[in-house]
């Protein structure tokens, strides 16, 4: 080898800070041609043809990224930083500085971010094989898949390892369609094996392509559907008329706009007395006579703006489990019902005409209306009814009402994970919901009226059977056989998609810790879909497989760049990537530019000017189109 040149270059790694390197370039004596490997060895046509065979320092080539001045550690930390903590930019810019010393601009910590997903994600496909023997070794891996985003844009596919808790491929596509899902759970399964179970959502789209896949495989598997998704379907369908006809009727007559003025009319009229009126009220609360009398003075202002109040906090009653678990309008119109009810008492008793009475009486002015009013009693009634029939269907699958304090993205099912619950308790409980499923289902077609006036009975009654008709056989099936060969036994399947719910909540609430903002619309629609691959270096299991530790990790980014230092992965990657998805329904921010650009504008309005074009009919145009 003799020396082809010598050349100084700087270099910014954990491990060592901004540095310079000085580096020496060996050429082979012979004139061979092609590429040597960082550990010395000669790569490439070995000596027919090519660029002279150069050989580079094997120590720079195992601390810094091809062509660039940063390390892999950095650029490792910085990803952990990103999608693994969320921490934002300026944060990341702070720990760097004050830490290690080292000053990078927030442009490099974003272009170090991107680099770490296309990075993670080879290495997540380079370890592929060894992944797929650790599922192998569970018995199989139950497909969770499901997509997620902000407003329509940004949609996030995810396939899960259920067992495992891995995420196996997350990409971004256009919108969900059977024609983007189905190709990814090919691409998944080629890579990772067929797995033993899909538990999807009731979505058109995801149960075609679950449909498509299923059949394409050597071994037909189950085909789960969602419990939680099931009952909020049909929840949706019994409940949102009513539920949106009463809130309407709310709107109309304005009852919250009412309650809200009064309420701020008593805390003005008693002011800075408001404290202490509040400790008489207290007190008048704790005394057992005359409860419904009110008391003196601003104290009795004070209890008309707690009664106000109390009305108004109608969102109590709720579990926070959202529509149609919940249901706040109609919780309103029981608060408002218990409210006119209350004001009655009060006012039918003895009085003098005080500001407390006076206060009293437009309180009840506002409430009577809910009671008067024919509309409110009917959708309430309709809406009760049904709520009754859905709070069954619920009870039958065991969906209980989950525990206050808990995440909205947990779910309702609180029945222990399968990896903890024993296979009998489980095979138990199934057959249990399956025996009340059959039962509901017998008894809904008995109590069915087959004609009269209860027409809204009778459709109630269809709605949820054409449901459990229709998905009644994904419902079922979550018992897995595992083969002798480890030991024998079952397995069970999770009954909803919860912990792929919960994966999604968890990024959601990252996303808004970063950036502060409540919509996640603009951020989730520039969310690299690796950023759900990084959530798997949380896992102990999956961290051994694919780097051993987190500290080996930049070890691992190094050696995916061995025998390429020419050319750096994200370059590499992008030449051999795949044409981009076209976009169905969804405008991108790409697109949003484009059409707001001024020539295209400029065109569209010249265009509409031009007296060249005659007016052209329906029918004329009708034509045009059928020839075309």
């Amino acid at each position: 080898m003799h020396v082809r040149k010598t050349f100084e270059h700087r270099g910014v790694t954990l491990a060592h800070g901004p540095f310079r390197v000085r580096e020496t370039e060996h050429v082979c004596a012979c004139g061979c041609t092609g590429q040597f490997a960082d550990d010395g060895h000669p790569q490439g046509d070995g000596g027919r043809g090519g660029h002279p065979l150069v050989r580079r320092q094997a120590t720079v080539a195992q601390l810094l990224l091809p062509r660039s001045t940063m390390g892999y550690d950095l650029m490792a930390y910085v990803g952990l930083q990103r999608f693994v903590h969320y921490r934002q930019r300026e944060e990341i810019r702070a720990s760097l500085a004050s830490r290690w010393g080292i000053e990078i601009s927030t442009g490099e910590v974003s272009v170090l971010a991107a680099k770490f997903c296309v990075y993670l994600k080879a290495l997540h496909q380079a370890h592929a094989a060894s992944l797929r023997e650790v599922l192998a070794s569970d018995g199989g891996w139950p497909m969770h898949i499901d997509a997620t985003g902000e407003d329509g844009r940004g949609t996030l596919l995810v396939i899960y390892a259920g067992w495992r808790h891995w995420v196996l491929g997350s990409w971004k596509i256009s919108t969900e369609r059977m024609e983007a899902i189905l190709p990814r759970m090919t691409e998944t399964a080629v890579l990772f094996g067929a797995p033993c179970a899909v538990m999807r959502d009731l979505g058109r789209a995801v149960i075609e392509a679950s449909q498509t896949f299923i059949a394409s495989l050597d071994k037909p598997i189950p085909d789960l559907g969602c419990h939680m998704h099931f009952v909020r379907d049909v929840g949706k369908d019994l409940l949102a008329d009513s539920h949106d006809a009463l809130r309407s009727l709310f709107r109309r007559f304005e009852i919250v706009a009412g309650l809200r003025s009064l309420a701020r009319d008593l805390g003005r009229r008693i002011g800075p007395g408001l404290v202490d009126a509040r400790e008489q009220v207290a007190s008048w609360l704790e005394k057992d006579a005359h409860p419904y009398i009110l008391p003196d003075g601003h104290a009795g202002l004070a209890a008309v703006r707690a009664l106000t109040q109390w009305t108004l906090d109608w969102t109590a009653d709720g579990q926070d489990e959202g529509f149609p678990f919940d249901r706040p309008w109609y919780d309103l119109y029981k608060r408002c019902m218990k409210t006119c009810r209350a004001t009655e008492a009060f006012l039918s008793r003895p009085h003098d005409e005080t500001w407390a009475y006076h206060a009293l009486k437009r309180l009840f002015r506002i409430v009577s209306t809910v009671r008067s009013e024919v509309p409110f009693g009917r959708q309430a009634a309709i809406l009760a009814s049904r709520a009754q029939l859905l709070d069954e269907l619920r009870d039958a699958l065991r969906l209980k009402i989950k525990e206050r304090g808990r995440n909205p993205g947990s779910g309702g099912d609180r029945t222990p994970p399968a990896e903890v619950r024993s296979p009998e308790t489980a095979a138990a409980q199934l057959q249990d919901i399956e025996t009340a499923i059959e039962t509901l289902t017998s008894s809904l077609r008995e109590r069915r009226p087959g004609r009269g006036p209860a027409c809204d009975t009778r459709e109630a009654i269809d709605l949820v059977l054409d449901h459990l008709a229709r998905h009644g056989p994904s419902l079922f099936g979550h018992l897995m056989a595992l083969p002798d060969s480890l030991g024998g036994g079952v397995r069970v399947v999770e009954r909803t998609n919860v912990v792929l719910e919960s994966f999604f909540h968890r990024i959601k609430h990252g996303e808004r810790r970063r950036s502060g903002r409540k919509t996640l619309t603009q951020d989730f629609e520039h969310l690299p879909p690796e950023a759900a691959l990084a959530i798997n270096l949380t896992c102990p299991d999956y961290v051994r497989i694919v780097c051993n530790s987190l500290d080996e990790l930049p070890a691992a980014f190094a050696r995916l760049d061995a025998g390429h230092r020419d050319l750096s992965l994200p370059a590499r990657t992008r030449a051999a990537a795949s044409p981009a998805e076209s976009v169905t329904s969804s405008m991108t921010t790409v697109d949003r530019k484009f059409v707001r650009t001024e020539a295209l504008v400029s065109r569209v309005q010249a265009a509409t000017r031009s007296r060249s074009v005659r007016r052209c009919s329906w029918r004329e145009a009708s034509v045009v189109l059928c020839r075309t």
